[in-house]
């Protein structure tokens, strides 16, 4: 029997690592001040340089901005206009830069065919932990973007954080959550289970999880989460070709975006589709590139959005 698991051909476009938050465990952010800002003609040369055969998705990540900060409406312009400008070189944008207000998120639908936003755990217990310096990490926030998503009709992509100091009745209750809010309004795409690895830029010292629970935590969410909800892990922070199969069997749909760079794992490169295709074809599985937005999410988009998507299947 042959089993199919997704990809997405995908490039990631930071805009700023500056972010006001402060996670403990974070490899990606750098304090306010303490970077050069990248331009849009920055990013348009990155974009330029990209080929449209192999690349599908650009992945805008975002450090964030205080939403009461003077420089919040500039952040969010440049994030609008480089999902322009990726859609204009023939690339499909699907946003993740933090909790938006309703009128950014409504703004951004019309350029991104998918957005996203990681819920992490529910539990506040972390507000005083690894979030204790992360306002914008309070799990009524996140939650409240997973409705507002979901009124909005904007194709959305969550996920949870595994290695924090969360107990399994943690990780069960995050993804009630997740799946009551996707019984409501049906947006819900894919479900990220993403394995805490020690970095070399973290501040706290706490440790990876522990991996030989994945395949554990993904059994869970199968049974917890509606069926056409995906289950997605990042192949780079499973490494072990033996113990990937294992996540699969368990119940995991896809691999997330594949880029050059995990951005924020920095130290964890990527795998290419090839070597992927290597380990997972003799098993009996093929791996199968897809879009940032699932089929069944393609009349939710603006008739602008549903024309690239057209364009790209052709191309």
């Amino acid at each position: 029997m042959n089993f199919v698991v997704t990809y997405s051909p995908a490039y990631t476009v930071v805009p700023t690592y500056e972010c006001f938050n402060r996670c403990s465990y974070c490899n990606f952010r750098v304090d306010i001040g303490q970077e050069i800002p990248f331009t849009l003609e920055d990013i348009s040369q990155k974009l330029q340089k990209l080929s449209r055969e192999t690349i599908t998705e650009i992945l805008v990540l975002s450090g964030e901005v205080h939403p009461l900060s003077t420089a919040r409406v500039g952040w969010l312009s440049k994030i609008y206009e480089t999902c322009k400008l990726s859609l204009s070189l023939g690339f499909l944008p699907h946003t993740n830069v933090g909790p938006l207000s309703w009128q950014e998120m409504k703004q951004l639908k019309q350029v991104n065919v998918s957005m996203g936003l990681m819920l992490e755990q529910l539990n506040p217990k972390f507000m005083e932990t690894v979030h204790q310096h992360a306002p914008s990490k309070k799990p009524k926030l996140r939650l409240q973007q997973l409705e507002w998503a979901g009124k909005l009709k904007i194709p959305f992509t969550t996920g949870l954080l595994l290695g924090i100091g969360e107990t399994r009745s943690d990780v069960k209750e995050s993804l009630q959550a997740i799946a009551a809010i996707h019984r409501k309004w049906g947006h819900i795409q894919e479900v990220i289970l993403q394995p805490h690895s020690v970095g070399s830029q973290q501040e706290s010292s706490i440790p990876s999880f522990d991996p030989s629970r994945l395949p554990e935590v993904i059994a869970q969410a199968k049974k917890i989460l509606p069926d056409d909800v995906g289950i997605q892990i990042p192949p780079n922070l499973v490494p072990d070709p033996n113990f990937l199969l294992e996540c699969l069997a368990a119940g995991a749909t896809d691999l997330g975006g594949i880029s050059p760079i995990d951005e924020v794992n920095p130290d964890y490169p990527h795998p290419t589709a090839q070597s992927l295709t290597e380990i997972l074809q003799p098993a009996g599985w093929t791996l199968k590139p897809r879009l940032p937005v699932y089929p069944q999410y393609y009349s939710w988009l603006p008739i602008a959005l549903q024309q690239a998507i057209i364009a790209k299947k052709k191309s």
